[in-house]
């Protein structure tokens, strides 16, 4: 049982590389099958036009692949952001910000 949790680590930036890899996989893919169904649309109905809607839907399926990727990242990020550990806290008070000039120096 040990053994288990001593892999778990391990193993889990494999997969979230391999979830990353397989983003650029779709987005050919995503385009192959819209040439694909371009062609067969092409060769049912005659009309070269057609290959052009095929090709059309296969770039619009890689882009909403790309934005399901980033929306998933991004909630990640967020939910990174809310920990304490990573939470950005005031340096300096507000009152001290007012005394000190940052601006043009007068010699």
């Amino acid at each position: 049982m040990a053994e288990k949790e001593e892999k778990a680590p391990r193993i889990k930036p494999i997969i979230e590389a391999a979830d990353s890899l397989s983003l650029g996989v779709s987005m050919v893919v995503a385009v192959l099958m819209g040439v694909g169904i371009g062609l067969i649309l092409k060769n049912m109905t005659g009309h070269f036009w057609t290959l052009w809607i095929g090709v059309f839907i296969g770039i619009a399926a890689a882009v909403l692949n790309v934005y399901k990727a980033y929306s998933k990242q991004y909630k990640a990020y967020e939910e990174l952001a809310k920990e304490p550990r990573y939470a950005i806290k005031k340096k300096l008070s507000d009152d001290e910000d007012d005394e000190e000039d940052y601006g043009e120096k007068n010699h």
